[in-house]
């Protein structure tokens, strides 16, 4: 039973990579009549490191969309890769040195 459980979750992390570069920026999805907005550029900020690591192996593959609507796609880029960065939301205790 636990072969089966590691095939089922490498299967559903393959699953979940391929979506995530079907989305990717960079890809020829955008043209001059319909740019990336707000949200895709969310969603490039949050995805932005596994469009890193794969922009290294595939040159058409990009970390952000350079057909985008301005300060609205930076906006969201800029806000989906601090909500991946941040490490959480909830504030961190420090321990007093005494």
């Amino acid at each position: 039973m636990r072969r089966i459980g590691k095939w089922i979750l490498l299967a559903a992390g393959l699953l979940l990579l391929f979506s995530l570069v079907g989305c990717a920026a960079g890809t020829g999805r955008f043209t001059e009549e319909s740019k990336a907005g707000f949200w895709i550029g969310l969603w490039h900020g949050l995805i932005c490191v596994v469009t890193f690591v794969i922009g290294l192996f595939h040159e058409s593959v990009r970390m952000y969309e350079p057909l985008n609507r301005g300060n609205l796609y930076d906006l969201g880029f800029l806000l989906g890769v601090l909500i991946i960065f941040s490490g959480g939301c909830a504030p961190k205790r420090r321990r007093r040195c005494m």
